[in-house]
């Protein structure tokens, strides 16, 4: 039923004409508000600084995927790296970034694609004085992950302060956690917001948790630092009592939550002492990102809808 909805959702924002909606009518405006800190830098960071005034870490995410040139790998690079040095500049901030490689030119040349993220490393990396960023690297559609985790494992021989995302709803997601785990290994642990065929992905919600759960155990128990990106409380309350019963120190997990989701839920687990931070989007690109986040979530659909009926 959920997979059924997820493709109605994405058939009819698919639509001409209710892609024109979201973007222009301020209904769709304020929905988009809701997810997305705004098209700017400014906008992300200032949303880090309130989420900051909460005791939330952030971590930023210039929207956009699949550039089609060097140059458009250039530019996105250098939008990373403005906000490496904007994070630089207000040190108090708990916030790190994340990137997509077909962003940085990985759909024109993985060489190209190591080279830019290479740069965006050397500006996240420490020094005298000053701590590293953490730049986590976003899991894309299956075509994508073998490519993406060469590129991680590649770059994590000189940067420790890179780590990447695994999606559980995946069969062979096992098997890459295996590949890549143990103490060097960062993971950001999340369900997966892709349409993927049966054959490679769970379908039910049961099959995909209960992966979940599986996997996150499996590289807290051989090492791993795991961000536990999700906003299901089962799947929470479960990780608690596997950190408390395994003894594992707070600076190997943290839980991750999408901005302007489940905000109750954040500011429950900040009272009970649990270290948490949100993925903060921003950007111009921002359609197919709002798309997915309506898609996995039917909750989400019904927020967008009860605007359209209040202001109607």
């Amino acid at each position: 039923m959920i997979t059924l909805i997820r493709r109605i959702v994405l058939w009819v924002t698919g639509l001409a004409f209710v892609r024109r909606f979201v973007i222009e009518h301020p209904i769709g405006q304020r929905l988009a508000g809701r997810f997305v800190a705004g098209a700017l830098l400014d906008h992300g960071i200032r949303a880090t600084e309130e989420l900051d005034g909460l005791r939330v870490g952030a971590m930023l995410d210039h929207l956009g995927e699949n550039v089609q040139t060097r140059a458009q790998a250039a530019a996105a690079t250098d939008q990373y790296i403005g906000a490496l040095r904007r994070i630089r500049r207000a040190p108090h901030l708990d916030c790190n970034i994340s990137v997509k490689l077909t962003q940085l030119g990985l759909d024109e040349d993985q060489d190209l694609c190591l080279e830019n993220m290479e740069r965006v490393l050397e500006a996240a990396a420490g020094g005298p004085g000053r701590a590293a960023i953490l730049v986590m690297i976003d899991m894309e559609s299956r075509e994508y992950v073998d490519r993406t985790l060469e590129v991680y494992l590649k770059l994590r021989e000189q940067h420790p302060n890179v780590g990447v995302c695994l999606q559980a709803y995946l069969f062979r997601t096992a098997e890459d956690a295996d590949r890549i785990g143990g103490a060097a290994g960062i993971v950001r642990m999340a369900k997966g917001a892709y349409l993927e065929p049966p054959d490679v992905a769970y379908r039910s919600k049961r099959e995909v948790s209960k992966n979940y759960a599986r996997l996150a155990a499996t590289l807290l128990a051989g090492g791993a630092t795991v961000h536990l990106a999700t906003h299901d409380p089962s799947l929470i309350d479960g990780a608690r009592r596997f950190v408390r019963r395994a003894g594992i120190p707070r600076e190997r997990y943290e839980f991750q939550m999408l901005y302007g989701i489940r905000r109750d839920l954040q500011q429950r687990l900040v009272e009970q002492g649990e270290p948490i931070r949100v993925y903060i989007p921003y950007g111009t690109q921002w359609y197919p990102y709002l798309t997915r986040r309506l898609a996995e979530r039917p909750a989400n659909i019904w927020f967008f809808a009860s605007n359209v009926l209040r202001r109607g």
